[in-house]
């Protein structure tokens, strides 16, 4: 916050000038002593920049909210030379703050690079997101975990801490014989490069066909009079997974080099798919390296009384204080549980990383208990870091046909997805017709940043913890809350910059009186920095989406209501370029934290 005062001094020493002042007038006015000063932005229909709030200084002043309102609102234009003017509705005092106010702070950030971004302080935070398994293409449901870690990643990096982003690949397992055994048996030594298919999608049709012919196992075994148990337990085809999977933890040489094999076509896969997403990772982890890890750390918990062994052998965490139940963490083979390599994976990273402080774990929230214990058994530990673990937890994305299976096959592919909303964007540019001028190659290359634009903003606009009916018409909308949209009205900021500066227009911060919609979008403009902050403290990217879909509204209200180019007043002309220039930068930067591309033409 110390950053945020020095570069939007203006308003945060408003704020702190103001609560000096009504402290004063309340212990000259009443002879009350007021702890604290509610503030708010004041409401559309009433005149006003800030709003205090009256009503809890009747803890301490007893009287008429409206009266007390008043009183102080004279009190205040009078000692503060930023306050013009006031209204009281019920108790809640309306403050007008001066046009030089806005003017002054204008001038400050119009040639500040940095506006909004804090410098790198503290120690660093960890992002794993993504996370996939290997044994399938990344869909949709993987989409919004990437699209959320990533720009929590880069909205924390923005308010000022170093980030690492990270992935741990879930490249071993049973689910990963299930791939390899399939290929064996039907896959006729075919390769990416034989069938022309991504890695990632060659391996995931083998996880289907496993699927497919373990039930038709399954079925056959309860014609032949096995329950459903039994026949899911003996069918052939599980048990020679389960051999392979024994194979591989043993070191055997063939499923090793099977498994390498077709790891790698996944991991290239996926490459590609993230390059399309347009997102990267600072470091990876393998589970297939951090499986054991844990088990120093169950004995080290042991010493200090953290576990508790049962009779069997069997190691346990007492976590029924904290009001969850007891834990495993060891099985009385002596063999790790999940938990296990996931507190050793923590405890590695910051070996890895010794500047981390604290990690977020994006992860759908069927995984909310997992973490709960997983975060309070690093802190038994003593580990100081683990004070600042965080869950990011997101609810699951549905289509209007039901939920995805991709043991089945019924999951949204993500690369198709990708080239489906790209082609969605250039129908519909084309049925507007604003595409004059455009190559094919400038086409192509413009649809896919609608499109990649319309995905993302539609899944980051809603808060993570909400489920998301995904509609990719709907997302490609021109009109309303959508990154198209916004897009577009970043695209007609920079053709009114294109068109001023053919005219020879010479922006200025300098007006003496604001138009009441130059106010407002200086207004938010100031809001910018604190918005980055607030998000980043919440974790929601959803914070940074609706802010900049509400100063987009705020600029085509503008646009639309005030001349810009068109007016008869040099001063005015260009200074109103000069805030349309801004807008457009902090569009940008907004877009830019959710990993959106914005186009210079549209």
């Amino acid at each position: 916050m110390d950053y945020l005062c020095a570069l939007i001094g203006y308003k945060m020493t408003l704020q702190e000038n103001l609560t000096k002042h009504v402290k004063e007038a309340i212990h000259k006015l009443y002879g009350g002593n007021l702890p604290a000063v509610e503030f708010q932005a004041t409401r559309k229909e009433f005149e006003g920049d800030i709003t205090i709030v009256v009503f809890p200084m009747l803890r301490v002043v007893k009287g008429n909210p409206v009266q007390i309102g008043t009183q102080l609102g004279e009190y205040l234009v009078a000692q503060v030379a930023e306050i013009t003017a006031f209204n009281v509705v019920k108790g809640f005092l309306n403050l007008v703050i001066a046009d030089s106010y806005y003017t002054q702070f204008f001038e400050t950030v119009a040639t500040d690079a940095n506006f909004g971004n804090a410098p790198h302080e503290g120690n660093a935070v960890m992002v794993e997101f993504s996370s996939p398994n290997t044994n399938k293409p990344l869909h949709l449901g993987h989409i919004r975990n990437i699209l959320l870690g990533y720009a929590v990643a880069k909205i924390s990096e923005a308010a000022g801490s170093k980030v690492y982003k990270t992935q741990i690949i879930n490249d071993r397992g049973i689910h990963i014989c299930k791939s390899m055994l399939a290929w064996k048996k039907y896959g006729n030594a075919e390769t990416p490069e034989s069938t022309g298919l991504k890695g990632d999608k060659l391996v995931g049709n083998y996880y289907v066909k496993f699927d497919q012919e373990y039930k038709k196992e399954i079925a056959s075994l309860i014609e032949a009079g096995k329950t459903e148990e039994e026949a899911k337990k003996e069918a052939s085809s599980l048990l020679e997974a389960q051999e392979m999977l024994r194979k591989w933890e043993a070191g055997d040489d063939e499923v090793v080099g099977l498994w390498k094999t077709m790891n790698q076509w996944v991991y290239d896969g996926f490459e590609v798919t993230y390059k399309n997403l347009g997102v990267d990772f600072d470091s990876l982890y393998y589970e297939s390296n951090t499986y054991l890890l844990g088990k120093d750390n169950i004995d080290e918990g042991l010493a200090k009384g953290v576990f508790f062994k049962k009779e069997d052998g069997s190691v346990w965490c007492d976590l029924t204080d904290e009001g969850l139940d007891e834990k495993l963490v060891l099985r009385s083979d002596g063999t790790a549980v999940y938990i296990t390599q996931d507190i050793g994976t923590a405890i590695q990273r910051v070996k890895d990383h010794p500047d981390v402080g604290g990690m977020i774990y994006t992860v759908g929230n069927e995984q909310d208990y997992h973490f709960k214990v997983l975060f309070l058994i690093l802190k038994k530990l003593g580990y100081e870091w683990a004070e600042n673990l965080f869950h990011l937890s997101y609810g699951m994305v549905d289509l209007p046909s039901g939920k995805m299976k991709s043991r089945e096959g019924t999951v949204v592919d993500a690369d198709d997805l990708i080239q489906e909303m790209a082609q969605t964007a250039g129908t519909i540019s084309e049925e507007l017709g604003k595409l004059e001028g455009y190559s094919e190659t400038e086409k192509q290359a413009l649809y896919k940043t609608i499109g990649l634009g319309a995905l993302k903003y539609y899944i980051l606009k809603v808060d993570p913890q909400k489920r998301i009916l995904f509609n990719p018409e709907e997302s490609v909308d021109f009109q309303g809350n959508t990154g198209p949209f916004i897009q577009y009205t970043y695209a007609r900021i920079q053709s009114i910059l294109r068109k001023a500066k053919e005219l020879g227009v010479k922006p200025t911060t300098q007006r003496a009186d604001l138009h009441p919609k130059e106010k407002e979008l200086l207004k938010l403009l100031q809001e910018y920095p604190d918005t980055v902050q607030l998000a980043a403290a919440k974790k929601s990217p959803a914070l940074i989406a609706n802010y900049t879909y509400e100063l987009v509204k705020a600029f085509n209200s503008f646009y639309q209501q005030v001349p810009i180019l068109g007016t008869a007043s040099d001063d005015e002309k260009a200074f109103r370029v000069a805030l349309s220039e801004q807008v457009g930068k902090v569009i940008k930067k907004g877009f830019g934290l959710l990993g959106i591309e914005v186009p210079e033409r549209m």
